[in-house]
């Protein structure tokens, strides 16, 4: 079944000391286009994320939003630096014994100093963290392509019917060309009667008029090929790889040779089944840009 190319996902996973959240999002483009939106810490998995998205994208502009929470309480811890503590005493003692200073120090003070105390983060397992991370876009992910596949279908369903009434088109315009030759025969024939009212009218002179302008109406080609596109196209909507190209290409060759049956028709009949054929091949168009 075809997929569409917009789509929505979410999956949150965690354990009692992380919680990871993703979140997956689509809209029509012409290429795979893959922007990841997730925290610093992560940043060392992007390689492995982008990976795992290909699995189950081929066209789009997809967009991933992954939150990472800890929630250990003592996720951070204090570290002293006790030999950077003794440099900065035994220069402010140095400092009070070349300027003559009182030497007013405590541990508070001395704590403040730059790098005296600092906070470290603790360290993080990768490895378990990549397997709820890899859980967690997996899910968003399946999601996503659920929502695909059933917009997809709709969009079958609607392919499907346009492609039924355009074929219906292209099998008016084949009932009504006949008709066009022999009105045009009698009307040809009227006008010579009224101009030569007394001579005889040379059928085979007629027979030549009305082949030139058979040749110049004819759109038998371009029916024929018009059906084999519509065909085609059915066929490649019954495939399950990424075919959108594919049908915007045929839809391409359609609507070409419905605008070369509307310069031939000199009918107005034809012109208004051409138009309508030119409306529906114009609406599956628009319909296929939504196709992966």
């Amino acid at each position: 079944m075809i997929k569409s190319m917009t789509g929505f996902g979410r999956c949150e996973v965690g354990n009692e000391m992380q919680k990871i959240t993703a979140e997956i999002k689509s809209v029509n483009h012409r290429y795979q286009d893959i922007a990841i939106k997730m925290p610093k810490r992560l940043n060392f998995f992007e390689s492995k994320i982008r990976n795992l998205i290909k699995n189950y994208i081929q066209r789009g502009k997809v967009d991933l939003y992954i939150t990472y929470e800890n929630c250990i309480e003592n996720q951070v811890q204090l570290k002293y630096n006790q030999p950077l503590a003794a440099e900065y005493v035994k220069y402010m003692r140095q400092m009070a014994e070349d300027f003559q200073l009182p030497m007013e120090l405590t541990a508070a003070n001395l704590s403040r100093y730059p790098d005296v105390i600092t906070m470290e983060e603790q360290e993080v397992d990768e490895e378990q963290l990549w397997q709820l991370l890899e859980q967690a876009v997996c899910g968003a992910a399946e999601q996503f392509v659920d929502m695909r596949l059933r917009e997809g279908e709709q969009l079958w369903k609607d392919l499907m019917g346009k492609l039924d009434v355009m074929y219906r088109y292209v099998e008016q315009i084949e009932q009504r060309s006949p008709g066009i030759l022999k009105e045009y025969h009698n009307k040809l024939l009227g006008k010579v009667q009224e101009l030569f009212a007394d001579t005889q009218v040379e059928e085979s002179r007629l027979i030549t008029e009305v082949t030139i302008f058979a040749d110049k109406i004819c759109t038998d080609e371009e029916t024929v090929r018009l059906k084999s596109h519509i065909i085609s196209m059915k066929k490649t909507l019954m495939q399950e790889e990424s075919i959108g190209r594919n049908l915007d290409f045929i839809a391409q060759e359609m609507n070409r040779e419905a605008n070369t049956i509307l310069s031939k028709a000199n009918d107005m009949e034809i012109s208004q089944i051409a138009i309508n054929l030119k409306t529906d091949i114009e609406k599956v168009r628009e319909q296929i840009q939504n196709i992966e």
